[in-house]
């Protein structure tokens, strides 16, 4: 499960103690935006062997790296596919071939077959090439929208109901399910408001998002309870297979809607994401 994903300081030692007492389902360590240039070496370092330490229980543990470009991105990947995480984080991927240099990268480091990639996507080029991202390799698993850098790359306001960004939004989730990939909604900036975080979290939930990145402790719990099944949607989900089953036929009705197929296959995702939680 990828419900909540915490973005954790590379260079905070502390923090990166207290992620292993946090229900987030997964930690994204970070080398990038959270780690100051002439900390880069040394939080590499650490986040490293935190990842390798096999301390972190059944949380899903990855590293974010610097970008293409940036003078650190080569030895990051190298030292990440040395640790051997779930995952390794990369920002601003903008095509198919940085996707290949990716893998490349952690082969020849030998990172062992686990370590799965999970590209950022977070400019309008990366949008208007998001399957082509998505597809581009077996390795990769999960796109992490940006919204924080494509909103600035739109000259866009963050506003609530983030109409600026539902296009970027809907292409990047468009790529992901044609290719068979997992999505991340984007992070919500105002931590001290929670009621227009779990505001952004149910939207995420309708759109079809699997989960959301996050900067804060706080915000794990909220996140976790909107991405789960509700014990409404259970029931209803149980309810539906039960009448399907006992109809035997190709449609019935379950409280005046009209349940064919593909909706008894939604309710069974339901029920599998239920139990996986349990």
């Amino acid at each position: 499960m990828r419900r909540s994903v915490l973005y954790m300081p590379g260079a905070n030692e502390r923090a990166l103690e207290k992620a292993k007492t946090l229900a987030a389902d997964a930690l994204i360590l970070d080398l990038e935006d959270a780690v100051a240039p002439d900390s880069k070496v040394e939080a590499r370092k650490r986040v490293c062997e935190a990842a390798a330490s096999g301390e972190y229980g059944k949380r899903e543990i990855t590293i974010r790296v610097n970008g293409f470009g940036t003078q650190w991105h080569a030895d990051d990947l190298r030292a990440a596919a040395e640790a051997g995480p779930d995952a390794v984080v990369v920002p601003k991927v903008n095509s198919a071939a940085e996707v290949h240099a990716i893998e490349r990268a952690l082969e020849a480091g030998g990172a062992p077959d686990k370590t799965t990639i999970w590209a950022m996507v977070e400019t309008p080029i990366a949008m208007l090439h998001a399957h082509d991202i998505a597809s581009a390799s077996d390795r990769l698993s999960v796109l992490v929208m940006g919204t924080n850098d494509l909103a600035k790359e739109l000259h866009a306001d963050h506003i609530p109901g983030r109409a600026p960004l539902l296009g970027g939004l809907s292409l990047c989730l468009l790529a992901a399910r044609a290719a068979g990939k997992d999505i991340l909604d984007g992070v919500f900036n105002d931590v001290k408001n929670a009621e227009g975080f779990e505001a952004e979290c149910l939207q995420g939930k309708q759109f079809g998002f699997d989960g959301k990145t996050l900067i804060h402790p706080g915000q794990i719990d909220p996140c976790n309870r909107i991405f789960a099944p509700s014990p409404e949607e259970i029931e209803y989900s149980r309810r539906i297979i039960e009448a399907f089953e006992s109809a035997g036929r190709g449609v019935v009705t379950v409280d005046g809607r009209m349940i064919e197929n593909l909706h008894v296959e939604s309710a069974r995702r339901i029920l599998a994401i239920a139990e996986a939680l349990d």
